[in-house]
């Protein structure tokens, strides 16, 4: 908040030592100090930071081809497994910020450590479970879990910056990052109908076992510890540090509006209505704070971070849309398969880590943004000639154009939020970037629910089309009009 200092907000963990800062460099092992001094930011101390921010974007699309398979191993009809992916929607959306809180309260490696372990438990519950209910106790393990890695890595990577002198860390990390924690969403198609088809559905649950414990072992051995948590640690103040209050309010009125979103069509008002008292209520009790949740303040104040949030979303929403709207209709209208349609959206992820990477390396802002708007605006319009006679190779072109969106939104819109984030709230900042990108995502499920309420058309594909490209131009306007966007961020 305006006025406040740095470290008012976490104070009982020295500034040195609660970000793998310079402190906790005097507890490393050895071979980290000579690690980071020929190179702070070396495969070792990225790899595990990729691999765990990963998992959440992939876990979000990994299940979409194992919905029949599930419905018809635990006796339920198709449409309540899609439950399982509201699920990880609604867990990640809460869960993304509370993570980033929560390490810089108890520091950001001990967070990450505990993601794993949770994700590691919820594929085990997964893998074994007989019905929907637990499987639903899975999808939200999971989703808790890999939403810690994120926001965690933000800070690790931050700290480690700072540790070895440096204003930013290099812009080949950060794009590493964004490519591992947005880019990877279209990934989970193909993999998760090549694990069905070889291995049947209780493998996408299965298969984050062993990728946890390999992140786990990779995290112990290469990142190095935080500092030490004051002592003795009381609850009613680590409650207030961490605003609990805060968390559940949130938390509550988030989940009453993606109900709402959800049940479209059908509009369940007094669930919007819900949300919207819940919000207000939010409001009024973090301007009371003394360390908020969600910083009303200074998000009234820093209005470049709150752009930056609408335009990630804004982004999101026509990026989903295309990852399960444009993958229905290419099943239910041109006859693929779900892995024939998983991996006719591959090129949208290696376009994507083509452009994030020089884009990251030159700490490039207003440009990747502005043209992740353009890009967004010329593949909706090149949506709207799809049909069922069309050629298929203009799908692949719609989809390398999206994985120009992906790369540009990723890379841009995350260099500003490194900036333009309060240092003492980045954790809290990157995880509200990811929660806003869930209810873009959410949004998405919402529109092609309704859209292909009764059927599955090419009718229906134009109609998510032409909201694909309104969202588009308001999200070109947004970009375009901020001024406060820098050409690149500073070095």
């Amino acid at each position: 908040m305006p006025g406040t200092p740095a470290t008012s907000a976490i104070p009982a963990i020295p500034a040195t030592t609660r970000e793998d800062g310079v402190a906790e460099a005097a507890t490393a092992p050895a071979h980290q100090h000579q690690d980071k001094n020929k190179n702070p930011f070396s495969w070792r101390f990225t790899t595990p930071l990729f691999i765990g921010s990963a998992l959440n974007p992939i876990n979000s699309s990994l299940i979409a081809t194992a919905l029949l398979p599930i419905a018809h191993g635990v006796g339920v009809p198709i449409g309540q497994t899609a439950a399982l992916v509201t699920a990880l929607y609604l867990a990640s959306a809460i869960a993304q910020p509370t993570a980033g809180k929560a390490a810089e309260v108890f520091g950001p490696r001990r967070v990450f450590l505990a993601g794993i372990l949770l994700v590691a438990l919820g594929g085990l519950v997964g893998g074994l479970a007989g019905d929907l209910p637990v499987l639903l106790v899975s999808r939200v393990l999971i989703g808790l879990g890999t939403s810690c890695a994120y926001p965690t890595a933000m800070l690790l990577i931050r700290g480690r910056a700072r540790a070895a002198g440096l204003a930013k860390p290099p812009g080949g990390v950060l794009g590493g990052l964004q490519i591992a924690g947005i880019a990877t969403a279209s990934l989970g198609l193909p993999i998760g109908g090549a694990l069905v088809g070889a291995l049947g559905w209780r493998s996408v649950f299965f298969v984050n076992v062993p990728v946890a414990l390999i992140a786990l072992a990779a995290t112990l051995t290469w990142v190095s510890p935080d500092g030490p948590l004051q002592r003795p640690l009381r609850w009613r103040h680590v409650a207030a540090r961490l605003d609990v209050v805060g968390i559940a309010g949130f938390a509550a009125a988030m989940i009453a509006l993606l109900l709402f979103l959800f049940a479209l069509p059908t509009a369940h008002w007094y669930l919007l209505a819900l949300s919207v008292a819940l919000w207000v209520a939010l409001v009024f009790w973090e301007l009371r704070a003394a360390t908020p949740f969600l910083d009303v303040r200074m998000l009234a104040a820093n209005t470049a971070l709150a752009r930056t949030y609408l335009r990630f979303g804004l982004a999101m929403l026509c990026l989903y849309v295309v990852l399960f709207g444009i993958t229905q209709w290419l099943e239910a209208v041109r006859g693929l398969s779900e892995t024939q349609a998983g991996l006719l959206l591959l090129p949208m992820t290696l376009v994507s880590g083509l452009i994030v990477s020089p884009v990251s390396r030159r700490n490039l802002v207003r440009g990747p943004v502005i043209a992740a708007a353009l890009a967004c605006v010329a593949g909706a319009a090149g949506a709207l000639v799809l049909s069922a006679s069309a050629w298929i190779g203009w799908v692949v072109v719609i989809t390398l154009v999206f994985g120009l969106v992906m790369g540009f939104v990723a890379a841009g819109n995350q260099t500003a939020l490194y900036a333009q984030a309060p240092a003492d709230q980045l954790g809290t900042a990157a995880g509200l970037l990811r929660t806003f990108g869930y209810v873009g995502s959410i949004a998405s499920s919402a529109i092609t629910g309704m859209v292909f309420h009764t059927s599955v058309s090419d009718h229906g594909v134009h109609q998510i089309a032409w909201i694909m490209l309104g969202v588009s131009l308001l999200l070109l306007l947004v970009s375009v009009l901020d001024r406060t966007l820098p050409r690149k961020a500073a070095s």
